[in-house]
């Protein structure tokens, strides 16, 4: 996995810009612990391409941005970010075209595409990416991400041209980018609503999942090469658990593919369970292994642990039963809670992410040490992230109130609790802002968009839209923390659940057999039901450990009580000053919950934001 950045300017002669090099070089640095390995800057008259590269495959071979020459003329470059799985069958049909290729590296396969098929290499392509490609004959920039949205790219668009990169700090080191955020940008920021393209920063937006940007001097031209499309679902209910078996075993076992050490993040659930199963099934079928795999859980969790309505058990022992089920080196990550309120931990966090996290605060951090820690062992993990929304785990995809209800399903009443954290904001402030009305046009854009199959019935018409709604717009922000997090210290994760070809499939299976057994994710338990141990088969969805410990909450009120007292601290115009010291003050109590301390934890995150990020507010 890498960093990527670049700009395109039209009108003047960057070959002969002495700023150029300095720009280039901030602008990599900033995305140093996505690539820790290698550097490289291409640069011509009209663009610059910066790379920072993490060595997955080829690591001799693969350094970037990475040029195609005919003769002394530079052709093409291209500087890419991510995984391309198919990447030898791709090579192959190449190479029978004529193609001479100088490395084994997925990114001279894509290079070479982009000169065979021009954009619409993007049909052929199966993994998870960013990329941009110049091509010096006709002086235009193709800027592409993948169907689901794994990988992340940010643009600004200038005067002349264009400024892109991985990540939003790589764009706020080009002198054109502004740090502003009006008030259609807070209101993303501060609610669990994730608009694509939106990158809540005014005048920079993402390209959006599934599509191709084109720059050229005329302007730029948005394609979406991939969208959710409604098909009518023709197998059985054993061909479609067949189906989904197969697919699930392909997609695995390309996504083993490595030059570096590997793993798999187990928690103990139906997802991870089933990755890991899988991985463990393929690694041996081919004479390596074993797999090897890391959970994560706080320190003295199960001494006090309490049940509540979303978590009946501790992970620990249904991750040590499945790691001894298909015999995995199995590692346990134990974090105490008092890292989490480490100052250099949230500021590692809030670097990483260039926006205040919108919920679940300590879920960030606690996710970053796991990271940390499995780094120092393994390069490469693979992670049941979006089988959730794809196979309809969650609580709201079986609540009748959440299904009718005419919002975003995460955020009716039962669920919204968990994403909330506006408590502690001033009541002017949210009048202003009109949060309720925002999330309600952006989700009436949504359904908009969702495809439509006819003779389709209510109930099943419905389910497709809940399906849509959080595999377009909910899985965003979990992909975003995932990618954020792990590419903080060099991490690549990849997530086989986003294969745009289960995820087409699944989408269509009919929500009647998606829930043929009465139970949440029935596709996935059936079609994995003989790789795993009983317990683990019939466990019900668990989410990712919070952390209970109320010394982490008090923590919290600590540093809340320090920021009241700071007549400078940018948040407090922000804040309902009379609940903010009440909050501060509370008294320490016994278990912590993650929804308790929402509004501290957005309090203490937007200060934070604002005063490191000079955040220039127009509400």
């Amino acid at each position: 996995m890498c960093g990527i950045v670049g700009w395109v300017d039209y009108e003047h002669d960057l070959s002969s810009d002495p700023s150029l090099p300095a720009t280039a070089r901030s602008m990599t640095d900033t995305l140093a612990c996505r690539g820790p390995d290698d550097e490289g800057v291409f640069a011509t008259r009209r663009c610059v391409l910066g790379h920072r590269r993490l060595s997955i495959i080829d690591r001799a071979g693969g350094a970037q941005p990475m040029t195609f020459t005919a003769g002394d003329t530079t052709v093409a470059a291209l500087t890419f970010c991510g995984e391309v799985y198919n990447f030898t069958e791709l090579r192959a049909q190449l190479e029978a075209a004529g193609h001479v290729f100088r490395t084994r590296s997925d990114t001279e396969v894509v290079l070479h595409a982009y000169l065979e098929w021009g954009e619409h290499l993007v049909d052929r392509l199966n993994g998870m990416y960013a990329f941009g490609v110049w091509d010096a004959r006709t002086e235009e920039l193709v800027l592409v991400r993948d169907r689901m949205g794994v990988k992340p790219l940010y643009y600004h668009r200038t005067a002349h041209g264009i400024v892109f990169g991985s990540e939003l700090k790589a764009l706020f080191a080009h002198p054109s980018v502004p740090r502003a955020v009006d008030r259609e940008g807070l209101c993303e920021a501060l609610d669990m609503v994730k608009t694509p393209g939106h990158a809540v920063f005014s005048g920079i937006h993402e390209v959006r999942p599934g599509e191709v940007l084109r720059v050229r001097r005329q302007g730029t031209l948005a394609r979406r090469y991939w969208r959710l499309e409604a098909r009518e679902h023709t197998e059985g209910l054993t061909a479609t658990i067949g189906t989904v078996r197969g697919l699930l075993e392909d997609i695995v076992s390309r996504q083993l593919i490595s030059d570096v050490p590997l793993c798999s993040l187990l928690s103990g659930g139906l997802d991870s369970s089933a990755v890991t199963a899988l991985a463990a099934r393929a690694l041996k079928a081919r004479g390596e292994g074993p797999v090897r795999s890391f959970a994560v859980d706080f320190a003295h969790a199960e001494e006090g642990f309490a049940p509540d309505a979303v978590r009946a058990s501790p992970d620990a022992p249904f991750a040590q039963e499945l790691a001894a089920h298909v015999g995995a080196d199995h590692s346990e990550v134990l974090l105490d809670s008092a890292e989490l309120a480490d100052p250099a931990v949230r500021a590692a966090v809030l670097r990483a992410t260039d926006l205040p996290p919108a919920f679940w605060g300590d879920m960030w951090p606690s996710l970053y040490l796991l990271f940390r820690a499995v780094r120092q062992r393994s390069t490469v993990a693979l992670s049941g992230e979006s089988a959730d929304e794809l196979f309809g785990g969650y609580l709201w995809f079986r609540n009748p109130n959440a299904v009718a209800a005419d919002t975003f399903p995460w955020l009716t009443s039962g669920s919204a609790r968990y994403f909330g954290g506006l408590g502690l904001l001033d009541q002017g402030l949210l009048e202003k802002l009109d949060i309720p009305g925002y999330r309600d046009a952006r989700y009436r854009e949504a359904l908009a968009e969702v495809p439509v199959l006819p003779g389709e019935d209510a109930r099943e018409r419905r389910m497709r839209e809940i399906t849509y709604l959080n595999l377009t717009r909910f899985v965003q922000t979990l992909l975003d923390r995932k990618d954020r997090m792990s590419m903080a210290v060099g991490l690549e994760v990849r997530v086989p659940f986003c294969d745009h070809r289960l995820v087409e499939y699944v989408f269509n299976v009919p929500w009647a057999m998606k829930t043929f057994d009465g139970r949440e994710k029935s596709l996935l338990r059936a079609a994995t039901a003989d790789l795993l141990p009983s317990s683990v088969l019939q466990r019900a969805k668990t989410p990712y450990p919070a952390t209970l410990d109320p010394r982490y909450a008090q923590a919290l009120r600590t540093e809340l009580a320090g920021v009241l007292a700071d007549p400078d601290a940018p948040v407090r115009p922000f804040l309902d000053l009379g609940k903010a010291r009440r909050a501060a003050d509370r008294a320490s109590g016994g278990v912590s919950r993650p929804y308790d301390r929402g509004g501290v934890e957005m309090a203490l995150w937007l200060d934070a934001w604002l005063r490191r990020y000079g955040v220039s507010l127009d509400i």
